[in-house]
């Protein structure tokens, strides 16, 4: 059979998969496979699942074209609640695992999310927004707070978000939780006698980021907060017995602010005793790699051994995402390491994992470890579109920046590479900065592969993934030591005889939007730049991005009013005077993260200075265009970016 190279249209033949659950027996794992719809430009979503005493044979359990998602089993393992938006909003709809129709738990006018099991299997707790008392009678928003806005849900609407419990086979509601704030994430105590909820009760709330953990008695609805109000805590969960919770997230230190290393907590109730279980480890649980091939976010929450020996974790380290089991009472240790980016996982009673994993090479797919420590893939769902395609090389590398700062990334080599061609190249600089670049499957690099560059892509200072004073690195040195890490990618690439040195480009989104526009104004080592959701005025991204203002104060040492000297250095904009390189400006309209209104002040300085330049805006778009937009926008801003490297390549 013969191999073409990976097209852009390929992203309407990825299938992705996510958020595997294994049955409390072991014996049966359910998952959701998303599509991506070229006739509705949209996605669409089923369970599916696998007997693994059987012959693994993949079989659906939804249907239709809607979104089906969250699958979870009761934990005696004889119905699966699942949500769906075939109603037209998500509500909780529920099946018997022995066959037969769902039939709709829930049916609040504001849907559902975030549902568990009680341990009994009888109801089933869900979070959901409450109507208000009174519904304005203006259209005209009055702000009275920082936190009045999110990118990809737009204005607050006042409605505060709550935990509900409902019969598992439906029926009237009940109200949990209440109060001015958000309650979410809810998990049940082994008795269910409790819920664990994440809530931001504090008096300022709605001008900081803070979450704590409370624990709420259900019978009296009295609420206990379990973290210090010092930090951001989230992802609760109760050991299988006795008094003891489990939580992921940090406090907000002076030295490191919001980039403080999550560790993986446990508390005893009846001790009053807070321990870490990663403390040692200088890597924080979780998955914070970026890709652009999956459909939501990984599912960080920490999972119990049976037994409450131990809590099993993801872990993100070097580009890497494994499973850790962190024992309550012993060290921490690998559970599944080596070159994967696991997204999700459950454990059954007997310690069988059921976890969601891709490569560079594989987008991700459901396997499964047995408890004696072997491993079976159990969907091949993309097999069919990889053995069409020939994908690139990729190779590890490790430069060297300042002196003793080592820089870890991968080199993609196009398909055919050939040794005696040099070939134009492109380093891609990843968003956050407090995220990496991993070993997931990611389109777009593999895209600028078959296109012909040789593609480089790094973690340079401020990645997380590699240890506390690693990710600190880029506070208040936005442009510096970051910056260095990444023209010493561009080093690299110039000493590499299969490349071109005189044909370098570089492109990059959010914080490595940013990146490329500091990039093209410092130096014109390279061809060409394409930026990509990205800011150029630091001052006023400050006071009109959703969420800018409550950590920027350590990102930019201070506030703009207090520290506007360094706010202007190292604005992009303030640089644009020398920039020579072809610059191509990619934008939502929709963008709350980083407001469109950069790309614009970037574009007009450009424009008025005789550059090279083109702004392209997507509209009805958020910031999260390249991973969950519109599939026609998805495969035209590949084209748009691919076509401008071409053309000045």
């Amino acid at each position: 059979m013969t191999r073409r190279p990976i097209e852009i249209d390929d992203l309407y033949s990825i299938r992705l998969v996510a958020d595997p659950n294994i049955s409390p027996d072991g014996l049966r794992v359910v998952w959701v496979v998303t599509e991506v719809d070229r006739d509705c430009d949209g996605y669409k979503s089923n369970i599916w699942g696998a007997d693994l005493d059987g012959d693994r044979t993949a079989y659906r359990l939804t249907t239709g074209n809607g979104k089906d998602t969250s699958p979870r089993w009761s934990p005696d393992g004889a119905m699966l609640a699942f949500l769906s938006d075939r109603s037209g909003r998500n509500q909780i709809h529920v099946m018997h695992t022995d066959g037969g129709e769902s039939w709709q738990a829930t049916d609040g006018p504001n849907g559902a999310s975030d549902l568990a099991w009680s341990p009994d299997s009888t109801s089933l707790a869900y979070v959901a927004k409450v109507e208000l008392a009174e519904e304005p009678v203006s259209d005209v928003r009055v702000i009275t707070s920082m936190l009045y806005r999110m990118d990809g849900e737009g204005f607050f609407d006042g409605k505060n978000r709550q935990v509900h419990l409902v019969s598992a086979h439906g029926g009237a509601a009940r109200m949990v939780t209440d109060g001015d704030w958000d309650s979410i994430q809810p998990a049940f105590s082994a008795d269910g006698k409790w819920l664990a909820v994440v809530s931001n009760r504090s008096e300022d709330r709605k001008e900081n980021r803070l979450s704590d953990i409370w624990a709420i008695e259900l019978a009296t609805g009295r609420a206990e907060r379990l973290t210090a109000g010092d930090g951001n805590y989230s992802t609760p969960a109760w050991s299988p017995a006795g008094d003891v919770v489990t939580w992921v997230g940090h406090p907000i230190t002076e030295k490191y602010g919001p980039v403080t290393l999550d560790d993986l907590f446990i508390y005893d109730r009846g001790a009053d005793e807070l321990r870490g279980l990663l403390s040692s480890h200088d890597r924080e649980p979780g998955n914070s790699a970026i890709a652009d091939a999956r459909y939501g976010l990984p599912n960080p929450t920490p999972v119990w051994a049976v037994d409450g020996s131990a809590v099993y974790t993801m872990l993100s380290d070097a580009g890497s995402v494994h499973l850790y089991r962190c024992a309550v009472d012993g060290p921490a240790a690998p559970l599944l390491d080596g070159a994967q980016d696991i997204q999700s996982f459950t454990i059954s009673n007997d310690g069988t994992v059921a976890f969601a994993a891709s490569t560079m090479a594989i987008p991700t797919e459901v396997f499964v470890r047995r408890p004696d420590g072997t491993v079976e893939q159990i969907t091949d769902i993309n097999r069919a579109m990889l053995a069409g395609v020939e994908l690139g090389e990729i190779r590890e590398v490790r430069l060297e920046s300042d002196p003793g700062v080592e820089v870890h990334g991968w080199l993609l080599t196009p398909p055919g590479f050939n040794p005696a061609v040099r070939y134009p190249a492109i380093v891609e600089v990843h968003g956050g900065p407090h995220g990496m670049y991993g070993v997931g499957f990611f389109h777009e690099l593999h895209v600028l592969a078959a296109r012909g560059y040789v593609v480089l892509y790094t973690n340079p200072r401020g990645s997380t993934g590699y240890g506390q004073e690693f990710v600190a690195a880029a506070l208040g040195d936005w442009g510096g030591a970051d910056y260095r890490d990444v023209m010493a990618g561009a080093d690299y690439l110039a000493s590499l005889d299969f490349v071109d040195s005189n044909r370098l480009g570089i492109t990059g989104g959010s914080y490595g939007g940013y990146m490329t526009n500091w990039v093209v104004g410092q130096t014109d080592r390279f061809r060409a730049a394409v930026t990509q959701r990205s800011t150029a005025n630091r001052i006023s991204t400050y006071g009109t991005s959703d969420m800018n203002m409550t950590y920027n104060d350590w990102e930019f040492a201070g506030t703009p009013y207090d520290n506007p000297a360094h706010y202007i250095d190292r604005s992009p904009l303030t640089w644009v005077k020398n920039v020579n390189t072809p610059l191509l400006i990619v934008h939502s309209e929709n963008d709350l993260r980083c407001p469109i209104g950069q790309a614009e002040e970037l574009f007009t300085a450009l424009r008025k200075l005789g550059k090279t330049t083109e702004f392209v805006r997507f509209p009805n778009e958020s910031h999260g265009l390249s991973r969950a937009g519109k599939p026609a926008h998805r495969v035209e801003r590949l084209e748009r970016i691919c076509g401008w490297f071409d053309r000045y390549l």
